[in-house]
């Protein structure tokens, strides 16, 4: 068992140096080019400044190279910050203020971003991961490719422990401002050393890295692949808007495991990508982040009888995943959801009533996590952290905390968990978790408009819970969803945008005075499409 995840390579490395780590396109690294890579970048940068216990955001692509950084940072004793490039300035702005990176990482797709978000002396030192060096209206990075490639291959020495933080994955905030999960070394790996033992991964396998780095489930893909010696198999971003194209990728990459957002394999189902007995080579398909239509799972049980189909379950917090359920048969039942299931080891899911007291087998209730996985917290936000991760009512140690998810569960006879939705205004949109009051917070801004209100609506797509917004403008303005989509562009990431709007002289409110949510959402599911 490694302690820190930067040893998975190590030992892979010594082991068998010539193994295919990562494969991307036609690029190819062994254990061996990853750990030297690895090494070369950590003493660069410590050179340039960084510490034990460091920030070092990387505003990349998905890549080699970036995976190959990852691995750089953490033997710096640093911890890494994946931002998405696809991300306006003005958002990954608040994110570089947050993490406050003694170094920022960049390849050339995020040269125009830097020149709107860095430039003054507080900024941090960049370099170019892809390129010699890079430059921009008012900065130039300080290394570049080949000052990497030239550096000390030897293994730094650095003072760490796995209580250390890893990385910090910023997600959605109610607040309009992204708020920062601390994920250590220790949280990481307690999933990965359950998961490889239960999923029986070997260093025969071919691993899929479909989500972007940013997304907290390609760290089982990068680190779970490592752990075992798999050869890790990048996804190329283009493919995730054709199905018959990401079908032919995992053919012909003769993958084994395959782990997704559940929007992705219903995109391939419903487009006819998936032949019957199709993907021979595939053992394993997994799949987190929000409910996989049950119909969808039906669909893919047929056309794959050969496969392994695993529903997991879990929260940023949480790392990763906390509970997990194996779907020994196709379901007879369409509109029958799959569970989420029962507790990885070390995890726990409590379901519990206002008094934090446990409900009985099938009434609903506040499911709350607790165990090995849990994160410290959110990055210095004491206020968020307590609010999130509250005392555990079962003891009286004042370190013992549960996660409070925001989700309503419930346990059968059988004592599997089922989910059954938000309790607050979160939604899963796309795989991702999203926060309906920050793109509220984004329409307010939006000149022309008076008040709005943003509900999330099961319409059955492929793409989970669909973003829908009814707003009021200011009177004597033509305000049209086309620029309301385009302006939101600007302050928040594409698959934040609503899909569904409507205009309204007023919106509804509830006897309080507030705007009453329930009857907005009424309107957008009773609406005709």
């Amino acid at each position: 068992m490694a302690d820190l995840l930067q040893h998975y390579v190590t030992r892979r490395a010594e082991q068998d140096a010539d193994a295919v780590a990562l494969v991307m396109d036609d690029e190819r690294l062994t254990y061996a080019d990853l750990e030297v890579a690895g090494d070369r970048l950590a003493n660069l940068l410590i050179d340039v400044g960084c510490v034990h216990g460091d920030r070092v955001a990387l505003l990349t692509t998905k890549s080699p190279a970036a995976v190959t950084a990852m691995v750089g940072v953490l033997k710096a004793g640093c911890a890494y910050v994946p931002i998405d490039v696809d991300s306006p300035a003005s958002r990954i702005a608040h994110v570089l203020r947050a993490a406050e990176p003694r170094v920022l990482l960049a390849d050339r797709r995020a040269t125009a971003l830097l020149d709107d978000l860095v430039g003054d002396p507080s900024s941090p030192v960049i370099g170019a991961i892809d390129e010699d060096r890079m430059s921009g209206r008012e900065w130039a990075s300080t290394f570049g490719r080949a000052e990497w490639d030239a550096h000390d291959a030897t293994s730094p020495s650095i003072s760490a422990s796995d209580g250390d933080v890893a990385h910090l994955l910023f997600t959605s905030g109610s607040t309009g401002v992204p708020k920062g999960v601390m994920i250590t070394h220790a949280n990481v790996v307690a999933f990965v050393e359950w998961a490889n033992a239960y999923f029986k991964v070997t260093a025969e396998d071919r691993w899929s890295c479909h989500p972007p780095l940013h997304f907290d489930l390609s760290t089982y893909d990068i680190y779970g692949s490592f752990a075992c010696g798999a050869e890790l198999h990048l996804v190329p971003p283009a493919l995730n808007l054709l199905p018959h194209r990401l079908a032919g990728f995992i053919r012909r990459s003769e993958l084994t495991r395959w782990f997704s957002v559940p929007s992705t394999l219903a995109f391939m189902t419903r487009f006819g990508a998936i032949e019957h007995g199709d993907f021979p080579a595939l053992q394993n398909l997994l799949w987190c982040g929000e409910v996989l239509p049950t119909p969808v799972l039906m669909e893919l049980m047929e056309r794959l009888p050969h496969v392994r189909f695993t529903n997991l379950y879990g929260p940023t917090e949480a790392t990763i995943a906390s509970s997990y359920h194996t779907v020994a048969e196709r379901p007879a039942d369409p509109t029958a959801a799959v569970p989420i299931g029962t507790p990885c080891d070390g995890e726990e899911l409590l379901i519990l009533d206002d008094g934090m007291d446990p409900v009985p087998a099938r009434e609903i209730g506040d499911l709350y996590i607790g165990g090995v996985g849990l994160s410290p917290g959110y990055w210095r936000d004491d206020d968020r952290t307590r609010a999130a991760f509250v005392p555990d009512p079962r003891t009286q140690d004042p370190t013992a905390r549960i996660y409070r998810t925001g989700d309503l569960a419930t346990r059968d006879d059988s004592g599997l968990v089922r989910f059954l939705g938000r309790a607050d205004s979160q939604i899963k949109h796309r795989g991702y978790r999203i926060e309906l009051g920050e793109i509220e917070t984004a329409m307010n801004a939006l000149d022309g408009i008076r008040e709005c209100a943003v509900v999330g609506v099961d319409t059955g797509g492929f793409e989970g819970t669909t973003i829908c917004c009814a707003y009021q403008a200011v009177p004597d303005r033509d305000v049209t969803p086309r620029a309301l989509r385009t302006a939101l562009l600007e302050t928040i990431p594409s698959y934040m945008v609503p899909s569904r709007w409507t205009a309204t002289d007023g919106l509804p409110t509830n006897a309080n005075g507030k705007i009453d949510r329930r009857a907005v959402r009424a309107w957008f599911e009773d609406a005709e499409w």
